[in-house]
C-alpha cells in the first residue's frame, strides 16, 4: 500500500485498512491529520434542519425581495430565483465532493491547501480563510440585525404609537445573541433535537403563510404582470443589466451555503450524510422559496404601501394586507421572525466553528485561546464566546450610524463565494489535468464533475461581480454598495496580515494525528 502523504508533500504515516480502525469518522479525521474532539450528535435530519433554518430561504426572500423588485420585476425576480437555484445547487454539488474527500471545520481554507501547488499552499489557504471568517462574521452580526429590527416592526405594526431607537435595536441584539450563545454551549447537546424541530416549523409555518395568503388576500396581480413584467427602477442602461443587478435577492436567500460544512466535525459519517443533507436543503429550500415568491408576487397588494411601511419591513406590510387584518398579519409576521431567531442560532454555532477551525491551525492572533475546546461541554467555548462578542460590539455601531453598520454586513455574499472561487478551481484543475493525485470520497459526481465545478465557478465570479453593484444610479454616498470597498479591504488585510504576521505562525492546516493512532490494540 503506498505512503500517504502530510499537507506539504512529505511522507507521513503509511495508511491502514479501514476494518482495524475503531471509528470511521476518526479514521477520516485522521488522514487529514486531525483529532475528533467535538461532540459527535447531528445525524441526517438534524443537519438537513441545520442547513435549511440557517439559509431560510423562503422567510428571507420576503424581507430582501423588494430589491428584486427595482431591479428586475416580478419576471426578473421569478427567472433570477430559478437561475440563482442552478447555480447554487452546482455550488452545493461541488462543496459535497469536497466535504467527502475531506469533512473538515476548516472548510475552504482546509480543501485549497490540499489542492494548490506546493509553492502556495500557505498563502492561497490563508487569503482563503479571512475571506470566510470575516464573511461568516459579518453574516452572524447581520443575523442579530435582522432579527432584532424585525421585532421592533412586529411592534410598530400592533402599536403604532410606538416609536423605534436604533439603541432599543442594540439592546435586542444583545438579548437574541445572548439566546443563542446558551444554546451553543451549555445546551449544545441538545442542538440536534432542536434543529429537527426547526425543520419541521421551517415546513409547516411555510404552508401557513403560503394558504393564509393566498386564501386571503383581497387581490391578485394578473398572471401577465407577475411572469412577463420585467421593471427596471433602477435607473440602469437596459433590463438586462437591471436583471443582473437585481440578483442578490435570491442570492441572499440562500445565502449561508456552506454553514453545514463547519460542522462536520459533530456529524455522524459526515462524508456521506452531510453532502446529501446540503443537497436536501437546497431542494428543500428551492421548491419552498420558489412557490411562496409565487404567491407573494401573485399577493403583494398595494407596493407603495409596503415600501412606505413604519416597520422598515415589506413583508410585515404585505402579511397584514393580506389578512386584512393588524393581528393577523403580525401573527404570520412573528413566525417570519421566529425562523430569524432560529436561522441567527444556526448562523453563530457555523461561525465559531469556522473560526475555532482557523485557530486550531495557528492563522488568528490568540490562536491557542480562540481554538480551546470545553472538556465537559464538547464545544469550541472561547470561539463561540468570540463570535458573540464581535456580534454584539458590531451593532454597537448602529447606534452611531445604520448605514455604516449595513456597509460592513454588506461584504458576506462576495466574501463567501470569494471562497467559494478558489477551492473549486483548484479541484477542477486537479480533475482534468492531475486526477491521479485525488483520492475522492464516497460521494461525488462522477462524469458530471467537471462540468458541475466548471459552471460553479462561472457562477461564483458572476454573482460575485454584480455583488458589488448599487441598487440604483446615479450613485450617492446614501445608496453606495460599499462591499466592494469591504471586500478590497478584507484582501488587502489578508495580504499584509500574512506578511506581518501569518507566514510566519501558519504552515497550514497543522497535523495533529494520524490513522496509525486509531490502529485498535
Amino acid at each position: 500500500m503506498e505512503d500517504s502523504k502530510d499537507f506539504n508533500g512529505a511522507k507521513a504515516l503509511p495508511a491502514v485498512d479501514i476494518e482495524v480502525i475503531s471509528d470511521v469518522d476518526e479514521r477520516e479525521l485522521a488522514k487529514i491529520g486531525k483529532k475528533s474532539v467535538l461532540r459527535r450528535n447531528f445525524a441526517f435530519l438534524s443537519i438537513l434542519g441545520f442547513s435549511c433554518s440557517l439559509m431560510i430561504t423562503w422567510e428571507g426572500l420576503y424581507s430582501v425581495f423588494v430589491f428584486g423588485l427595482m431591479n428586475g420585476g416580478p419576471g426578473g425576480l421569478l427567472y433570477g430565483f430559478l437561475l440563482v437555484w442552478v447555480g447554487y445547487a452546482a455550488v452545493v454539488a461541488s462543496m459535497g465532493e469536497l466535504v467527502s474527500m475531506w469533512p473538515t471545520a476548516g472548510g475552504q481554507y482546509h480543501w485549497t491547501h490540499r489542492l494548490a501547488p506546493l509553492r502556495w499552499k500557505n498563502v492561497m489557504s490563508y487569503i482563503t480563510g479571512w475571506q470566510s471568517v470575516i464573511a461568516w462574521q459579518a453574516l452572524t452580526a447581520s443575523g442579530g440585525y435582522l432579527t432584532a429590527t424585525s421585532l421592533q416592526g412586529l411592534v410598530i405594526n400592533s402599536q403604532s404609537s410606538y416609536m423605534p431607537e436604533r439603541w432599543q435595536g442594540t439592546l435586542i441584539v444583545f438579548a437574541i445573541m445572548t439566546v443563542c450563545f446558551i444554546f451553543n454551549t451549555f445546551l449544545a447537546k441538545h442542538l440536534p433535537k432542536v434543529e429537527n424541530a426547526v425543520l419541521s416549523f421551517h415546513i409547516i409555518g411555510f404552508f401557513i403563510v403560503l394558504v393564509t395568503l393566498v386564501v386571503l388576500a383581497p387581490q391578485k396581480t394578473t398572471a401577465s404582470e407577475v411572469w412577463t413584467l420585467f421593471l427596471n427602477e433602477g435607473g440602469y442602461e437596459s433590463k438586462g443589466l437591471s436583471f443582473f443587478v437585481g440578483l442578490i435577492t435570491p442570492v441572499f436567500a440562500f445565502t449561508g451555503a456552506d454553514g453545514a460544512v463547519h460542522m462536520s466535525e459533530e456529524i455522524k459519517h459526515a462524508s456521506t450524510v452531510l453532502p446529501w443533507a446540503m443537497i436536501g436543503s437546497i431542494m428543500i429550500n428551492g421548491v419552498t422559496g420558489f412557490a411562496m415568491l409565487i404567491a407573494i408576487l401573485f399577493c403583494i397588494g398595494d407596493i407603495d404601501a409596503a415600501l412606505m411601511t413604519p416597520t422598515g419591513y415589506p413583508f410585515i406590510e404585505i402579511l397584514t394586507q393580506g389578512t386584512s387584518s393588524i393581528a393577523g398579519g403580525t401573527v404570520l409576521s412573528a413566525a417570519l421572525v421566529t425562523m430569524f431567531i432560529f436561522a441567527t442560532l444556526s448562523i453563530l454555532a457555523s461561525a465559531s466553528r469556522q473560526l475555532w477551525a482557523f485557530a486550531r491551525d495557528n492563522a488568528v492572533p490568540n490562536a491557542r485561546i480562540i481554538s480551546y475546546v470545553h472538556p465537559q461541554l464538547k464545544v469550541p467555548l472561547v470561539s463561540i464566546t468570540a463570535t458573540f462578542t464581535i456580534s454584539c460590539l458590531l451593532s454597537l455601531i448602529n447606534i452611531g450610524s445604520a448605514t455604516v453598520f449595513n456597509a460592513i454586513v454588506s461584504l458576506t455574499v462576495a466574501g463567501f463565494f470569494g471562497s467559494y472561487i478558489l477551492p473549486f478551481s483548484l479541484l477542477l484543475y486537479k480533475r482534468v489535468y492531475q486526477p491521479e493525485d485525488l483520492e475522492f470520497g464516497p460521494w461525488r459526481l462522477g462524469k458530471w464533475g467537471p462540468w458541475v465545478n466548471g459552471f460553479s465557478i462561472l457562477w461564483s465570479l458572476l454573482v460575485m461581480f454584480f455583488s458589488f453593484w448599487p441598487t440604483s444610479v446615479p450613485v450617492t454616498p446614501l445608496n453606495m454598495n460599499w462591499s466592494c470597498l469591504l471586500w478590497g479591504a478584507t484582501m488587502i488585510f489578508a495580504g499584509v496580515f500574512w506578511v506581518v504576521h501569518g507566514r510566519f505562525v501558519y504552515k497550514g492546516p497543522i497535523v495533529e494525528t494520524a490513522v496509525a493512532d486509531f490502529v485498535e490494540c
